[in-house]
């Protein structure tokens, strides 16, 4: 089981109905009245949350508010201890990604969301991304990158980067990752 979606379960598990629709109305300007007013259940909320990119498990932020804002302190709790534990899980370990990415990252700059079209990512993705890190191109990329990576799942390879690093024109950065 994901430990991901086990944390937003138990998280959902313990919610009254009077904190979920505290948590809808906090939620108004990140998802639409007529999407919120569908929404039975913590895990239904959830669900929006990661879909529009608000909450993934590398990025619990504005989950932590939300519950913040409930005066929930023991799911704060219950989110920090698996914040903890997350980067000894063995999914989160570098593999062989991290090294290319770093090159990538060094020697890309502006170029980030051409080459991140070049490798098939969708618009809204990007926009979200560099509004999210608006004045930090270092990281747009990083994070770019990133959501690629899990975009792809086991399908994210390394030759891929490199021809669409050759797609974009960028050769010296794509023989700097073969190397």
């Amino acid at each position: 089981v994901n430990p991901f979606l086990s944390l937003l379960h138990s998280i959902s598990s313990g919610l009254s109905d009077t904190e979920l629709s505290a948590m809808k109305f906090l939620c108004r300007d990140k998802i639409k009245k007529r999407k919120l007013e569908t929404v039975q259940s913590g895990r239904e909320l959830f669900s929006i949350l990661m879909e529009q990119q608000e909450i993934a498990s590398d990025n619990l932020e504005f989950l932590r508010k939300l519950l913040q804002h409930i005066d929930r302190d023991d799911l704060v709790a219950q989110l920090v201890q698996f914040e903890e534990e997350e980067p000894h899980a063995p999914g989160d370990q570098p593999d062989v990604h991290e090294k290319p990415i770093a090159v990538i990252c060094d020697n890309v700059g502006r170029e980030w969301k051409r080459l991140m079209r070049e490798l098939g990512m969708p618009e809204v993705k990007l926009d979200r991304i560099e509004a999210a890190h608006r004045y930090n191109l270092y990281e747009q990329l990083v994070q770019a990158l990133r959501e690629w990576q899990r975009w792809k799942g086991k399908d994210a390879k390394v030759a891929d980067l490199i021809k669409a690093l050759r797609g974009c024109n960028l050769n010296l950065v794509a023989d700097r990752v073969e190397e």
